[in-house]
């Protein structure tokens, strides 16, 4: 009979407590504010960056504290959303940068064997690879609609360009007005990237980040 002795429930349920609050002390890495990244979302991260890359996960401690500085940045710009109202779009947006995935695996069959021996799900690389494109969007919209590139700025770089160009040998070198539109985005992606790197400081300063060092060993 399910339960026959009264004693075994108590027991049960205390060997349970005690092991829920020594996963809990384990698992905890960082605290942002109210907000808990845990030692096995670290290592999620750390097996999903190197799914991606097609490497092998590192588990050594530089590589713990690149993740956890990868998830308080996601954090921060996850607020930054929900502060914004910003729309996020639909998760089936994220398809074909699974599909290049694929692609770059050979094909479904080997995809599918890499997930599980990397202890992954296709919907741990969907999630990532949305959240991914919901953040290069939002940094768009987030920062790009402030910078402006001064012309100087675009006739500066293209001298740069064209000296490398020569010392490369290079012929056919385009003229300003035919490399101007995408040496304008090079600029303009650089000024965004400097905006974000300056706000993610700035927001790291006021978030409360705190480390458990036990968690990076």
């Amino acid at each position: 009979m399910l339960m026959s002795k009264p004693w075994l429930g108590a027991l049960s349920f205390a060997l349970l407590a005690c092991a829920l609050r020594a996963e809990i002390i384990d698992r905890i890495a960082i605290t942002i504010g109210d907000h808990v990244i845990t030692a096995r979302q670290i290592a999620h991260e750390i097996r999903i960056a190197a799914f991606l890359n097609r490497e092998t996960p590192d588990i050594s401690a530089a590589s713990k504290h690149a993740a956890a500085d990868r998830l308080i940045k996601q954090e921060l710009v996850r607020r930054e959303m929900g502060s914004t109202h910003y729309p996020l779009p639909e998760k089936s947006e994220a398809g074909p940068l699974e599909k290049q995935v694929i692609d770059l695996y050979g094909g479904e069959a080997p995809y599918t064997a890499a997930l599980a021996s990397s202890h992954l799900t296709r919907g741990d690389i969907l999630d990532q690879l949305w959240w991914q494109l919901t953040t290069l969007r939002f940094i768009d919209f987030r920062f790009k609609p402030a910078v402006h590139i001064p012309e100087a700025d675009i006739a500066a770089y293209y001298e740069q360009e064209v000296d490398k160009w020569k010392a490369q040998g290079q012929k056919n070198i385009p003229s300003l007005e035919q490399s101007h539109d995408s040496i304008e985005e090079i600029l303009a992606d650089q000024r965004v990237d400097q905006a974000l790197d300056s706000w993610l400081d700035e927001a790291r300063k006021h978030a409360n980040v705190k480390y458990r060092d036990e968690a990076f060993q």
